[in-house]
């Protein structure tokens, strides 16, 4: 179902657009391309001048190699678009301190303590908590999503439809399929 009809009239003003591409690589490995572009329907003023309508004022960029367990081989970062040129686009190299992090666990929050604040950029940092979800689908393309393969498979218990004691768990995933708790 749709969202509802906006209830008065509007004029868009401002358009965030991220996207993540999956990859798998020759070498098996996966990788992941992000980007997060905000573009105004104006010609929009910043303290360090005009920027012209449809004209990104942001778009940054980040790329992860992953092996099979979800693990960060390597990592890039770029800003191709910024309000503050020599400021924003210097912050890329930081996030190869991404090596090493496992995308499933603990990713979001190790990231944010990582890079809040002025250790990191606002926008590269919120667009890594993309990452995760878009590994696992990445990852998902090359598997049935209920193969029996003995393991509880990864995305059960993860979201309120999935979880082992609902209805589409009892449907589609009738092994893992457990009584919910009584009420006392």
């Amino acid at each position: 179902m749709p969202l509802s009809p906006p209830k008065c009239a509007r004029q868009k003003v401002h358009v965030r657009q991220i996207s993540v591409e999956g990859y798998r690589r020759e070498d098996g490995m996966l990788e992941l391309d992000a980007c997060l572009t905000d573009t105004k329907e104006a010609d929009y003023m910043l303290a360090s001048g005009i920027r012209k309508a449809g004209d990104p004022v942001h778009q940054m960029r980040v790329r992860v190699t992953l092996d099979a367990d979800f693990t960060i081989v390597d990592a890039e970062a770029c800003s191709d678009w910024v309000p503050y040129v020599g400021g924003c686009d210097t912050i890329g190299p930081d996030y190869r301190r991404l090596i090493g992090l496992n995308l499933v666990r603990g990713f979001r929050r190790t990231v944010g303590e990582m890079f809040a604040d002025v250790r990191g950029c606002s926008h590269l940092t919120e667009l890594l908590s993309s990452l995760p979800t878009a590994a696992i689908q990445t990852f998902a393309t090359f598997r049935r999503d209920n193969e029996d393969s003995g393991e509880k498979p990864f995305q059960l218990d993860r979201c309120h439809a999935l979880d082992c004691t609902g209805e589409t768990v009892r449907l589609y995933y009738p092994k893992w399929h457990r009584a919910a708790p009584r009420e006392e």
